[in-house]
């Protein structure tokens, strides 16, 4: 493996799973691997699991870790070209990814959608930069239409829980206040999908996303339908692919609460975390034996560590 950005990424998903299970089964058992390697962690937007998991993942490997906030710890990066630089902006991406790729062996980018040009988000204009510039293994620590990390975090999960050999999974759009990007649920639905579940996505009219990711994903308008027979019920929300960046609804309708969850096959509660409790989800659903959001969480230490290992195999 040379960069980790999707799904497409990983050869042999079964395979991958089995060893990440080994990793969680003894976490340092390879903690010599990455002796004398650094690992950069750059956020361009706020994280709490992303951070401390991936930084624990690379020190159980025997990683050093630089941790940097771009535009608070270091010079504001501009990303476009062609840019007369007489702004607040200082230093250019071209220039920053190379020296950064000249102080760490693996770079690890968070950089969210801005939600205001479709184009230019789907790009994946800061990823694709790093990855052409930095002459290093490039993690995607959440880009702006996937999140590979928390996605195969949250199959490690639901590995870990079923107990059918192909269970029915279904992610659903919930109510929030704030226009969110597609990059979770985008990853989650790809990610299922290679997985081999039988996959929902329910949402309502207006927020479909884009084709490729839910593409062998069966998509149901009717929530309280999609949740009948569920093992899996992972509530996210996400602003309009379609009418980019907007906000379409704040039904409090597609809240999960008990009456969603007894629609379903004693399924169990996911969601990535940070969660608004009573639009999201209900506090009765989330504080009950069903959700599995806590260890769905520490799985990311998993995922992390199973991609940082198999990249250092590779250098």
């Amino acid at each position: 493996m040379r960069h980790f950005t999707s799904v497409k990424d990983i050869e042999n998903l079964p395979a991958i799973l089995r060893e990440a299970f080994e990793i969680k089964a003894q976490p340092f058992k390879d903690e010599l691997l990455g002796k004398h390697r650094t690992m950069g962690l750059l956020f361009f937007n706020s994280s709490l699991r992303t951070r401390l998991s991936t930084q624990k993942a690379a020190q159980n490997l025997g990683m050093n870790t630089m941790v940097l906030n771009i535009n608070e710890d270091g010079w504001k990066i501009e990303t476009g070209f062609g840019v007369v630089m007489d702004g607040d902006k200082a230093e250019h991406i071209k220039e920053a990814a190379g020296v950064i790729g000249r102080y760490c062996d693996i770079i690890g980018i968070r950089s969210f959608a801005g939600l205001k040009d479709r184009e230019a988000d789907y790009s994946e204009h800061v990823l694709s930069q790093f990855i052409e510039y930095a002459g290093v293994p490039i993690v995607s620590m959440e880009a702006a239409t996937g999140h590979p990390l928390q996605a195969f975090a949250d199959i490690i999960t639901i590995e870990q829980y079923r107990k059918v050999p192909k269970p029915r999974v279904v992610l659903t759009w919930a109510p929030h206040p704030r226009a969110l990007p597609q990059a979770v649920p985008n990853s989650f639905a790809q990610w299922a999908v290679a997985a081999g579940y039988d996959v929902v996505v329910t949402h309502p009219e207006g927020y479909e996303l884009e084709e490729s990711f839910t593409r062998g994903a069966t998509i149901e308008y009717d929530q309280r339908k999609a949740f009948e027979g569920a093992d899996f019920v992972y509530a996210k929300n996400w602003s309009s692919y379609l009418q980019y960046g907007r906000i379409l609804s704040q039904d409090r309708h597609w809240t999960v609460d008990e009456g969603h969850m007894a629609l379903t096959r004693e399924a169990r509660f996911m969601h990535c975390l940070p969660v608004r409790r009573n639009m999201i989800v209900s506090d009765a659903v989330i504080d009950s034996p069903a959700s599995v959001v806590i260890e769905e969480a520490a799985n990311r230490v998993v995922s992390a560590q199973t991609v940082l290992k198999n990249i250092l195999q590779s250098l």
